[in-house]
């Protein structure tokens, strides 16, 4: 397969297929003309990045993934341990997202939003010690 023919059937763009071989997460076979030519297993490894990438894991988790993968005599362990701390991250962002919602929605809730010049979200924004 060429580069546009994987791309199209991982479903990611060629830019990002070639940045992922530079990084040597992928080594597709290249022709006498130095062309790229996918195997079945380029196209598999480019789904499987695609997915993990999708749920957030990092360039480095999804080459330690690929690698477990790879590894018939892996433990599980080790996978559910790397995919537990990502989700430990997942939810200590999803933690933040909240508190900030929270804060914005209180200064969006202060705000009266007409013609004066005061501002309870710029002055919020301000903090203490701001002039």
């Amino acid at each position: 397969m060429n580069i546009k023919d994987v791309a199209r059937r991982a479903g990611l763009p060629a830019k990002t297929i070639r940045y992922y071989e530079e990084i040597g997460l992928i080594r597709p076979l290249r022709q006498a003309n130095g062309y790229r030519s996918f195997r079945d297993s380029d196209l598999h490894k480019l789904s499987f990045i695609g997915r993990a990438r999708s749920l957030g894991f990092s360039i480095e988790d999804c080459r330690t993934l690929l690698a477990l993968y790879e590894d018939k005599g892996r433990a599980s362990a080790d996978v559910k341990a790397l995919a537990g701390t990502h989700l430990e991250r997942i939810s200590a962002k999803i933690a933040e997202l909240e508190a900030m919602r929270r804060t914005l929605s209180g200064l969006v809730d202060a705000c009266a939003g007409d013609e004066r010049p005061d501002c309870p979200i710029l002055t919020g924004l301000g903090g203490p010690g701001c002039a």
